[in-house]
């Protein structure tokens, strides 16, 4: 089987055939060369409607999908359009390509669906190509998700931060936690109220005041928004960090404790039971255990 029968079964462009395919001279890629179909119009990229021709550039490369270890490379002669809708002579629109980038579309879908199992650079790597055009590949990929993205009803979100780099630095994350839809909504620089705002401004006042549960941890500039702008919403803390409130406010109160007992004059039956209070009881060890439970006898009395 021919390499442009396959081409013609897996990426068959209309008004445009795959003419001849051969090595590159060091024998490193496959050259595939593409012509307009006869009679085929092209396409004005400023208006996507067919224009009379004006004349022709040079020939480009459009980097396609790698196959058994080649690089593989479109080439098509651009042709210009006499366009008078746009009163302007245009570089025609290509179904395969994105204006000037020199990565097909089914390229770059290809490498950003890579880079969601792989590491960028791992994923460059393996197709023999650089960091920044697995960069592109996302970012073309992501903008054009979000650009024909419908947001619709959201009921539930979760809100989080992750660390991207060494020195506190953050990124907030919000996800839509639906029952029937998990979905990531909204990227902000830092974990700040005022990125944390860009994501309700992203979606209006409408989409924000249906929400009715909302996740987070007790980040204060998050707790804050989220009392601005979901008053009426169920809000969910993370129980971790209620728990780390809640250990921390006991140990607070045994240390004071302690010291006022000192002071007093009274026997130090709190001192060194800092585990014995915080611990589960389940992950004490049996020595623990029952020297734990007299200890909290005598504080019981």
């Amino acid at each position: 089987m021919e390499l442009i029968t396959i081409l013609n079964r897996c990426h068959r462009f209309r008004g445009f055939v795959y003419q001849h395919a051969s090595f590159s001279a060091d024998k490193k890629s496959i050259e595939v060369t593409v012509r307009p179909r006869k009679g085929s119009a092209a396409v004005c990229s400023r208006c996507h409607l067919p224009a009379p021709g004006y004349d022709h550039l040079v020939e480009r490369r459009f980097e396609f999908i790698p196959l058994w270890g080649f690089l593989v490379f479109l080439l098509y002669t651009m042709r210009r359009v006499d366009c008078r809708r746009c009163g302007v002579v245009a570089v025609e629109e290509v179904p395969w390509g994105d204006g000037k980038r020199t990565l097909t579309r089914a390229y770059m879908l290809f490498l950003a669906r890579w880079a969601r199992r792989l590491s960028w650079k791992e994923t460059a790597e393996s197709f023999r190509t650089s960091w920044d055009k697995v960069f592109d590949a996302v970012e073309h990929v992501v903008t054009f998700g979000l650009e024909h993205r419908t947001l619709g009803q959201i009921d539930a979100i979760g809100v989080d931060e992750i660390q991207y780099a060494k020195g506190h630095k953050y990124l907030t994350l919000v996800y839509q936690i639906d029952l029937d839809v998990t979905r990531l909504l909204w990227v902000g620089k830092e974990r700040t109220i005022e990125s944390f705002q860009g994501f309700f401004s992203m979606i209006g006042d409408e989409v924000a005041s249906k929400i009715v549960f909302v996740c987070s941890d007790m980040w204060e500039p998050y707790l804050k928004v989220i009392r601005e702008k979901c008053s009426e919403a169920l809000h969910i803390l993370d129980r971790f960090h209620i728990v780390a409130k809640m250990n921390k406010a006991l140990d607070e109160v045994r240390a004071g404790e302690s010291r006022r007992m000192a002071m007093e004059g009274r026997t130090p039956v709190l001192k060194k039971s800092r585990w014995l209070l915080l611990k589960r009881e389940e992950n004490l060890g049996s020595s623990e255990e029952f020297v734990g439970r007299f200890r909290l006898g005598q504080l019981a009395k």
